[in-house]
């Protein structure tokens, strides 16, 4: 459980300043930017477990619908004037084609509401045309940048890490997936359901971000900021390697 000092009632709903742009971190792993009217999601990864499946990991076959789900329920409580993935929106780069027709009909369903952009990934270089929407390799709105792969560029938004965090205290350790912002840049966690996480601790991280960083970790229905001090690694020692999302 989250400490009884984040509750909802003692600290406010945080909220990321970036370049002067006030973002809101959700408890479902999206960005909210209510001047933009603008809703961002990263690392859906559909259909990663039909891949598995097929590489004879057999995971239940559910995972493309829950994260859709969770994605068509913000586009309805948000209504955004636009929708900005990160990149890594399918698991594969054959992914769309195997996605079922209900599937299809419901990103067709998304992309024709909303001004929907596909920002290009490492796992989907080309994202598909038939389901509508606009490809980019990154995106530039006031004065951020939108892109898959973090560079530490100011005012960069991106995702690929998919950061988690792990806090020590009171005898328990807690592991989630976190957004994380040095204030000149931000990276969002994954949504996909079957995504795995990188802490935030490991050297990728330090990377693109200076180590006075932020965290914000996703609760039930909303998220909370914790101090740096409570961070632990998940390793002893940190390895040094290159994160492939």
């Amino acid at each position: 459980m989250i400490p009884a000092q984040t509750q909802d009632s003692i600290e406010p709903q945080p909220v990321i300043r970036l370049c002067g742009h006030d973002l809101l971190p959700l408890a479902e792993g999206a960005l909210w930017w209510a001047a933009q009217s603008t809703l961002i999601v990263s690392d859906l990864h559909l259909e990663k477990g039909a891949s598995y499946a097929r590489g004879g990991q057999f995971l239940p076959p559910y995972d493309s619908t829950a994260t859709l789900a969770r994605v068509e329920r913000l586009v309805r409580e948000k209504r955004p004037r636009q929708v900005i993935s990160l990149g890594d929106s399918f698991h594969r780069r054959d992914s769309a084609a195997r996605l079922s027709d209900d599937m299809v009909a419901r990103i067709r369903a998304l992309t024709a509401q909303v001004d929907w952009h596909w920002v290009e990934g490492n796992h989907d270089p080309d994202p598909p045309e038939h389901l509508g929407g606009t490809p980019c390799k990154t995106l530039h709105l006031g004065r951020l940048v939108f892109r898959h792969e973090p560079s530490g560029e100011k005012g960069e938004v991106a995702g690929h890490l998919h950061p988690v965090a792990r806090l020590a205290g009171r005898g328990k350790r807690l592991r989630r997936r976190c957004f994380v912002s040095d204030g000149n840049a931000l990276i969002l966690p994954a949504m996909g359901a079957f995504t795995g996480g990188l802490n935030v601790t490991e050297q990728p991280f330090e990377d693109v971000l200076s180590p006075d960083r932020q965290v914000f970790l996703l609760g039930q229905t909303r998220t909370y900021q914790v101090p740096a001090s409570r961070l632990v690694p998940d390793r002893a020692q940190k390895p040094v390697w290159r994160f492939q999302g």
